[in-house]
């Protein structure tokens, strides 16, 4: 399943619970200035406790940080990876990050 949500797809498979996370995780990733109340709302109302809210906040929060940590000092994919234990494919990554690129170049849509 990971590897279905890495390349941007939604297994048809997903409780309501694990969809609202995963919905909480993508928008705080990339628009965490539009995060509302109305967001943290959502996963209470499939069943999450503020407890939990904060520790998904927390965890996605976390690797957001450390991903651009790690790109802002340049820090590239050691060498000696397969394929196989990678969430994406060496080239699958770098597919996407010459997309994102070239998105950020030509700046928003007009």
């Amino acid at each position: 399943m990971g590897r279905a949500l890495a390349r941007g797809a939604r297994p048809p498979s997903l409780e309501a619970g694990d969809a609202a996370m995963l919905d909480f995780a993508v928008k705080l990733t990339r628009d965490p200035g539009a995060m509302s109340a109305a967001d943290a709302e959502a996963l209470r109302d499939v069943g999450f406790d503020d407890r939990a809210i904060l520790d998904i906040c927390q965890v996605v929060s976390y690797y957001n940080y450390v991903n651009r940590l790690a790109n802002g000092l340049g820090v590239e994919l050691e060498e000696g990876w397969e394929d196989e234990e990678c969430t994406l494919t060496r080239r699958e990554f770098e597919a996407l990050r010459e997309a994102r690129t070239r998105q950020q170049r030509a700046g928003p849509a007009a």
